[in-house]
């Protein structure tokens, strides 16, 4: 790991080797694979597990729940949810997990609602909510995010 920042905050977290870090990043309790760049201010939650070759740009936050296979890029701005029905007290609250596939792309200002899957090297646009789950080699936008086409690249 190369932490190239002075202000961080790393806790319980397991890094794989040349993986980069940059400043103002909160990461508890997960797993970040090799080879992998994280931005500046991200967080990145407890039971998070993140593959290898990854690309997390900025402020993009990852809660508890969520998967990320090898080679995915996760734009700036995104963030995902973990709770379908969040209130600030919620005593039967349960944590849904979500999984992003390997060689997905997930463009900046998207949102990910739990509970989804985005395929294998499928594509989000940018500023999309992602309500359902993303078939592998598809390019989905909008809100809710719909079927654009299938990619084949």
């Amino acid at each position: 790991m190369k932490v190239l920042a002075k202000h961080y905050i790393i806790e319980n977290a397991k890094i794989g080797e040349n993986t980069v870090i940059r400043d103002y990043c909160n990461i508890f309790g997960c797993e970040i694979g090799d080879f992998c760049k994280i931005a500046a201010f991200v967080e990145i939650q407890k039971g998070v597990k993140i593959g290898d070759k990854c690309s997390i740009e900025a402020f993009t936050f990852i809660p508890s729940g969520v998967t990320i296979e090898d080679k995915v890029f996760i734009g700036p701005h995104v963030c995902f949810t973990n709770d379908l029905k969040p209130r600030a007290a919620n005593p039967g609250w349960k944590e849904i997990p979500t999984i992003v596939k390997k060689g997905a792309s997930i463009g900046a200002n998207s949102t990910i609602i739990c509970g989804v899957t985005i395929g294998e090297k499928s594509m989000v646009a940018a500023s999309s909510v992602v309500t359902k789950n993303v078939p592998a080699n598809t390019l989905v936008a909008g809100n809710p995010a719909k079927v654009i086409k299938k990619i084949d690249w």
